[in-house]
């Protein structure tokens, strides 16, 4: 298997060092690992992106049939506006709760994350210098 990176080879004959062999593997992870990650994300995204579609349509269904529920004891119109006047204050509670949450959360830093990529990192480092 041919290596197309920007790190050099070694003149024809010789073994590369193990430092090369280090340099050249977490390289080589680093980038798997990131291609990864991003075919997981777009994965993710793409499926809850069909999930709040579905979620979408289900809302909009169940919001109609309160307005015509509500029809049957006052005018269309009115219970179209009774209905949206509530959706209002719902979206507004909740917006209120959630900036509330944001202010009290802590920066999202990926602890599990990093604490891999460290152990990783002393793994690698540990095996280089025997």
């Amino acid at each position: 298997m041919e290596h197309n990176g920007s790190t050099a080879q070694p003149p024809a004959g010789q073994e590369p060092s193990t430092g090369d062999l280090v340099k050249q593997l977490s390289e080589q992870v680093s980038v798997l690992v990131r291609g990864e990650l991003k075919l997981a994300q777009l994965e993710m995204t793409r499926k809850g992106k069909q999930a709040g579609l579905a979620a979408l349509y289900g809302v909009a269904c169940l919001l109609a049939c309160v307005v015509i529920a509500l029809s049957g004891a006052v005018a269309a119109w009115l219970a179209a506006l009774i209905v949206g006047v509530a959706l209002l204050a719902v979206s507004a509670a909740a917006a209120l709760l959630g900036k509330g949450r944001l202010q009290k959360a802590t920066p999202a830093v990926p602890e599990q994350a990093i604490g891999s990529v460290k152990a990783d990192v002393e793994e690698i480092r540990e095996r280089a210098h025997p």
